[in-house]
């Protein structure tokens, strides 16, 4: 007997179910079922009875389950001490992040870290800044890698990148032509943004409202791309940082500076939950993040 056939055995004993215990154990029906039949054969007994609509552990099967899960709780403590015992990184890393954010490049960073310390399981997930921030708050995220420096105050906060902002038109667009344009002459237009937990949208609110510069925003969505596709279409105009200006989807389109001597810049950052332990998995991508890309 081998810990795969008891992890199959306390499967299909949960499960009653030979689909559902396959689905739970990873393997396909035909292979669980094969690996049922071959301890079956090894014990000289059967282990379950199978009718057309249940699977049910049979008196030496009942016998034979606390076996199979002593022998699996004993094999995940031996895993965890030679883990320790390795010094190993282990545990599990919940990390957030603003969509096309400039300044880290999210899926290589996870990438990296993955590779690093492949034991710790990692999950992502994908929102505005400020829905990011309370998240980590809330104790529900350990890293958080946000376009704002708003309500960040008592969180400890690596500054990753700087970048202008632009002003992004279609080449039709009657201020197209102009080397630069200012607050002020945006005044009038009609704008595709970002949703209002978007680190983006809330700069540009600011930067406007500082002005007393009142704007209409058309169109609010949530994705790079489909901003540019509306822009690209005529729907509007955007300000956007600089990279968001680079990507090929806006190939076509014109990016004015914004002329002012005190014009908001769009900042990176990555922010941590204060309770990260210097050992733990948060602390460590920390530390790979302040690293030379190689």
């Amino acid at each position: 007997m081998d810990l795969r056939q008891m992890e199959y055995l306390v499967a299909l004993a949960d499960e009653r179910h030979f689909t559902r215990a396959a689905e739970l154990t990873g393997i396909s029906q035909s292979g669980l079922s094969a690996a049922i039949r071959g301890l079956e054969e090894e014990l000289g007994t059967s282990l379950f009875i199978r009718t057309t609509r249940r699977v049910e552990p049979t008196e030496a099967g009942f016998a034979l389950l606390p076996y199979a899960r002593a022998m699996l709780e004993q094999a995940a403590g031996a895993r965890d001490a030679v883990v320790k015992a390795s010094k190993d990184l282990a545990g599990t890393l919940r990390i957030g992040s603003e969509q096309c954010l400039g300044g880290v490049d999210i899926g290589s960073l996870l990438d990296r870290f993955h590779r690093r310390h492949p034991r710790v399981e990692t999950h992502f997930v994908q929102s505005g800044s400020h829905d990011l921030i309370g998240l980590l708050r809330a104790g529900e995220l350990d890293v958080a890698f946000v376009g704002t420096d708003r309500h960040l105050s008592g969180l400890p906060r690596l500054e990753l990148g700087r970048e202008p902002l632009l002003a992004l038109l279609p080449p039709d667009h009657p201020l197209a032509a102009k080397a630069s344009v200012r607050w002020e002459a945006l005044a009038d237009e009609a704008f595709v943004d970002f949703g209002p937990s978007w680190g983006m949208r809330t700069l540009n609110d600011a930067a406007f409202a500082a002005r007393g510069v009142h704007r209409r925003v058309r169109s609010s969505v949530n994705d790079v791309h489909t901003l540019l596709d509306l822009v690209c279409r005529g729907l509007g105009i955007a300000v956007v940082p600089r990279h968001v200006a680079a990507k090929p989807q806006a190939e076509g389109l014109r990016a004015l500076p914004i002329a002012a001597e005190d014009a908001p810049e769009w900042t990176v950052s990555a922010v941590s939950a204060g309770r990260n332990r210097p050992d733990s998995p948060a602390a460590h991508l920390l530390e790979l993040v302040k690293e030379p890309r190689g």
